[in-house]
């Protein structure tokens, strides 16, 4: 019996301990005793980043992964749909494009967005909204790369 108080104690005093040296490097924290920490830097390259093997690196991994596999799905469906130009490009109107992809997603805007940063795509404007920009000719330059 004493010595499974003892286990107990010393697992509660690991997480104490645990907890304490992750509030040290929480700049976010008003522990007292982090008071020495460094100050945030935007030079610094984990700035803006989540702690390496942490769970929330992993949900941001995983995160990103879902994403660029989504993009992928929608330069399909361009290339499906689209009409292919001289030059080895996909063309396709937003207003085609949209009643199309509804029946796959409800998140086109964004993925048009992203592919656009990626520069696999290109459109006229900020934003594309249903009705207003049907007309908008959305031009895909390349299709990605599946990552395995």
């Amino acid at each position: 019996m004493a010595s499974q108080i003892k286990k107990n104690v010393a697992i509660w005093k690991q997480r104490e301990d645990d907890h304490k040296q992750k509030q040290l490097i929480n700049p976010f924290s008003n522990w007292a005793g982090a008071s020495h920490r460094q100050a945030l830097s935007k030079d610094d390259p984990r700035y803006g980043r989540p702690v390496e093997g942490s769970k929330t690196e992993y949900r941001g991994k995983m995160a990103g992964e879902l994403i660029s596999g989504e993009v992928i799905e929608l330069c399909g469906v361009i290339t499906n749909l689209g009409e292919r130009q001289p030059d080895g490009v996909y063309t396709i109107s937003f207003g085609q494009l949209f009643e199309a992809y509804t029946l796959i997603s409800n998140k086109l805007v964004g993925m048009l967005m992203r592919a656009r940063k990626q520069k696999l795509l290109d459109f006229e404007g900020e934003m594309l909204y249903q009705r207003r920009d049907d007309d908008v000719i959305i031009t895909l330059y390349m299709l990605p790369k599946k990552s395995d």
